[in-house]
C-alpha cells in the first residue's frame, strides 16, 4: 500500500513529508523534484514569499545510490522564512478572512488567535506535496505514463484547449509565465492579473490535467471509494483554492442527449494473430467509465477561486470585540492558478501511482514491471 504523511507550518523550520510503499530500484534524482518545486513557486501574480524561499527537496533516508530501498522515504523542504520570523514578534491574529479557513478553523480548534490556523492552513502546505507527486511522477514514467498540466482561463480570459501533448509541448507550457501556450490568451491573462493588483484584487481560474499513457483497467467500480474518477476529483479538491472539479466533458455531458455524449468503441486488428487494439475517436469520458481507466487520456479540470486574502479586505468581525471590522491582510498573491496547476499535477500523479500499484503491485520495481507485461500480454488476447 502506497500512502504518504506530510507535516509542518508555514513559518515553520521545514515542512516534512514521509512516503510509505515505495517498490526497490526506481531512480530518484532531488533535482528532478527540484524543477517542479521552482515551477510551483513560478507563474505571473505570484507574491514576495516567493522571493524569500527557494524551495529545495532533501531526501533522508530510503535512497541508497539513487534508488529506493523499500523502506520510508523521508523528505525535508527548509523555510528560509522561518529566520525571519524568530527576529520578530507578532501579536494575535483576532480577525478572520472571509473566504479562508480563519473563522470555522479557529471555532473549531477553540483559538483566538487564527495565526495557528492560517499557519497548517495555508497553501505552503503544497509544497511538500509537490515534491511527493514528483517522486510518484518518476515511478510513471517508469511505464510511459506522463502527467501535463496547464492554464486554461484566469479571470474572464480563456485559452484554446491543447489536442496533443509530448515533452515539447510541456517545455513550450513552463516558458509561458502563466503556463498556458496560447500566446494571446497568455497576455491577456497577465494583463489581468495586472488590473487586479491595482484595484487591490484577486483572481481565480480553471487549470486542465492531461494523464497520456494510462491502461485499461486501474480503479474498479466495486465499492465507492475505489473509483478513480472519485479518487482524483478528491485528490485536486484537497487542493487550497479549489472548489469544483470536472471529469472530461462532465459540465457539458450534464446538457446533452446520450446519443451525442458517449465514446463509441472501436477494434482494429493488430499484425499479431488474434490480437486487437482498442480505441475511441472521441474521449468526452475524460478517460473514466465506472470509475476505471478506459485506456484513454485522462482529463480533468480544477476551478480554482480567488484567494481570500485581499489588499482591499472584506467586512469580518473581531474575535476579540465582536465588532464589525476588516479582515486582515497578509502578504499574498493575486493569483495561484498557474502554481495551482504544478499542484494538481503531482496529487494527480499521487492517485495515479496509487491505483498502478493496487492494480500491479510488487515490492521490487522488477517485479512490477514483469506483472505489467503480463497483463498488458493478456489485453491482446481479449
Amino acid at each position: 500500500m502506497l500512502r504518504f504523511l506530510d507535516a509542518g507550518e508555514s513559518h515553520g523550520k521545514c515542512l516534512l513529508g514521509i512516503i510509505e510503499g515505495l517498490p526497490t530500484g526506481l531512480s530518484l534524482n532531488e533535482e528532478n523534484i527540484n524543477l517542479n518545486l521552482k515551477r510551483r513557486q513560478g507563474g505571473y501574480g505570484r507574491g514576495e514569499r516567493m522571493k524569500i524561499e527557494q524551495d529545495r527537496v532533501e531526501i533522508l533516508s530510503g535512497l541508497v545510490e539513487g534508488k529506493t530501498i523499500g523502506s520510508p522515504l523521508g523528505l525535508m523542504i527548509k523555510n528560509k522564512d522561518w529566520e525571519n520570523w524568530q527576529e520578530k514578534e507578532y501579536p494575535p491574529l483576532t480577525i478572520p478572512r472571509p473566504g479562508h479557513a480563519d473563522f470555522a478553523g479557529a471555532i473549531k480548534y477553540g483559538f483566538k488567535d487564527v495565526r495557528k490556523v492560517l499557519e497548517r492552513a495555508s497553501a505552503r502546505q503544497t509544497a511538500m506535496r509537490t515534491a511527493v507527486g514528483s517522486i510518484t511522477s518518476s515511478l510513471l514514467e517508469e511505464f510511459n505514463i506522463d502527467i501535463y498540466s496547464y492554464v486554461l482561463r484566469i479571470g474572464q480570459v480563456k485559452a484554446k484547449r491543447i489536442v496533443s501533448f509530448n515533452r515539447e509541448v510541456k517545455e513550450e507550457i513552463n516558458k509561458s509565465p502563466v503556463y498556458c501556450i496560447d500566446g494571446i490568451a497568455s497576455i491577456g491573462m497577465c494583463r489581468e492579473i495586472d488590473r487586479a493588483r491595482e484595484k487591490g484584487d484577486t483572481l481565480g481560474g480553471v487549470f486542465e490535467v492531461v494523464i497520456a499513457g494510462v491502461p485499461i483497467g486501474l480503479g474498479s467500480y466495486v465499492q465507492w471509494d475505489r473509483r478513480l474518477d472519485a479518487r482524483l476529483a478528491s485528490a485536486l479538491m484537497s487542493i487550497p483554492g479549489a472548489k469544483a472539479v470536472e471529469i472530461g466533458k462532465g459540465i457539458e455531458a450534464s446538457e446533452k442527449k446520450g446519443s451525442t455524449i458517449h465514446d463509441e468503441i472501436f477494434a482494429q486488428e493488430e499484425s499479431e494473430k488474434d490480437s486487437f487494439r482498442y480505441y475511441r475517436k472521441t474521449n468526452r469520458a475524460g478517460g473514466i467509465e465506472g470509475g476505471i481507466t478506459n485506456g484513454e487520456d485522462i482529463v480533468v479540470k480544477a476551478y480554482i477561486k480567488p484567494i481570500p486574502t485581499l489588499i482591499n479586505p472584506l467586512r469580518s468581525i473581531d474575535f476579540t470585540t465582536k465588532k464589525r471590522t476588516k479582515a486582515i491582510y497578509q502578504r499574498s498573491d493575486i493569483c495561484v492558478v498557474p502554481a495551482a496547476s504544478v499542484v494538481g499535477e503531482a496529487v494527480a500523479a499521487w492517485e495515479m501511482a496509487v491505483a498502478f500499484l493496487e492494480k500491479f503491485s510488487g515490492d521490487s520495481l522488477l517485479e512490477i514491471k514483469e506483472n505489467y507485461r503480463n497483463y498488458r500480454k493478456r489485453l491482446q488476447k481479449i
